[in-house]
Formats: structure tokens, C-alpha cells, sequence
């Protein structure tokens, strides 16, 4: 089935049957008390509540017609060997992993695979038939198999909601530009971390140059 979506810079029309909604990174430890966003006094659970709320309504939306749903979950093995070393820029930046390296009581703490922390919330709980991705840096295609994944169910067009906008969401969505697929952010199914200003900034790099930007109720009234 083919939907035209009301979008900016302009309508996008998907080929349902190759369309992918990627969820990214709606795991407790950005969206629940005693996360890594909590503990850097960055959780902001209006904004959270209020995207998770989209975010039902967006998936529900792609399930019933049979658009493939893709979670994507940000995490380190126990050991932390996938994490980086000295040598790697992740060891330096990554929030979680800074968090933890710094302070060696929280080791095992935030986005440690296995821990509760670690998993996708309750409230967007991935079913039969959708696919979990697990990754260990911001981009979703990066030392992963989404790409195959993504190949080997002819998908072409790629749905972005999740956390956060300007960091995750934004990075595997410029990989997906870069691999030939036709991004849209949905951009009330997103939620940035820092000045609202990032939102903005993700929300223009990506209707001006990485692909499209829709709503959620635009995007629901086209699978409709």
C-alpha cells in the first residue's frame, strides 16, 4: 500500500510493505527514576511521559497495518568490553559510560545488558513479530546488524521516533540517509537532551538536508 504523509520540505509518499518504524533507545534508563538521565539531573518526566504517549499511539499505528517495528537498545556488555577504550572516543563522551567510569560504584549500573535499567520500558514493550537491536554506540548501524536486517526485508523507507533527538535518533538517522534509505523524523515522537534549541537544530538538519520531518498525527492520518 502507498500513503502520501504530509512532511516537510514536502510530502513523502511510503511504500508501506517497505517501511520501518525505528524505536529508538525507549529503555529505563532514559525514561525512569535512577536512569542515567536521573542521575545527571537531565530527566525531564513531563517531556517523557508526553513522548511515550506518541510514541503508542505511532507503533500501534504501524502494527495494524503491518509495518515492521525495530527497537533499537543502547547498552555495554558486563565486562564493558564493547564499550571503548582510552583509544576510543566513546570512552570520553558517552554519557552512561563517563557516569560509571568516574564513579566506580555505579559500574554495572546504567547500560549494563541484562540490568532493568537496560531494558525497553514497560509501557512500549516490544511484541511478536517486532525486532530488538542491540547497539553500543549512538548510531543504530553501527558493529550491528540492522542494516541486513533492514536489506533482507526490502525495506526502503525508515520511521524515526525515541531519545534522544539529537544524539541517537539523530545519529542512525543520518546513517540511514547515508545507506540509501528515506528517513522521516517524527519529530513529536522524539525527545531531545540539553536546550530546547537541540531540537530545533535536529528537526532543520533533517528538513533541509538528511530527509523529512512529519508529526505523529500526520504520519497516523496517512497510515489511516
Amino acid at each position: 500500500m502507498e500513503v502520501v504523509v504530509k512532511a516537510k520540505p514536502e510530502p513523502i509518499k511510503l511504500d508501506t510493505k517497505r517501511t520501518a518504524l525505528i524505536v529508538v533507545d525507549m529503555q529505563n534508563t532514559f525514561c525512569k527514576k535512577g536512569g542515567i538521565f536521573d542521575f545527571l539531573g537531565r530527566l525531564d518526566e513531563t517531556k517523557v511521559k508526553r513522548i511515550i504517549g506518541v510514541n503508542k499511539k505511532v507503533i500501534e499505528a504501524c502494527r495494524s497495518i503491518g509495518i515492521k517495528v525495530i527497537y533499537l537498545r543502547m547498552g555495554y556488555k558486563q565486562d564493558l568490553s564493547n564499550a571503548g577504550g582510552p583509544d576510543s572516543p566513546n570512552y570520553y563522551k558517552e554519557l552512561g559510560f563517563v557516569a560509571m567510569r568516574g564513579n566506580p560504584e555505579l559500574m554495572g549500573r546504567f547500560l549494563t545488558a541484562g540490568t532493568r535499567d537496560w531494558e525497553i520500558i514497560d509501557e512500549l514493550k516490544p511484541q511478536t513479530g517486532d525486532v530488538v537491536v542491540d547497539k553500543h554506540r549512538y548510531s543504530g548501524f553501527v558493529n550491528t546488524e540492522l542494516d541486513t536486517i533492514l536489506n533482507s526485508n526490502n525495506i526502503k523507507y525508515l520511521l524515526f521516533i525515541g531519545l534522544a533527538t539529537n544524539v541517537c535518533v539523530e545519529s542512525t538517522l543520518r546513517d540511514a540517509y547515508f545507506h540509501e534509505y528515506f528517513p522521516v523524523l517524527i519529530s513529536d515522537g522524539c525527545g531531545n537532551i540539553g536546550p530546547e534549541s537541540t531540537q530545533e537544530a535536529t528537526i532543520w538538519n533533517v528538513t533541509e538536508v538528511f530527509g523529512w520531518v512529519s508529526t505523529s498525527h500526520d504520519l497516523i492520518q496517512a497510515l489511516r
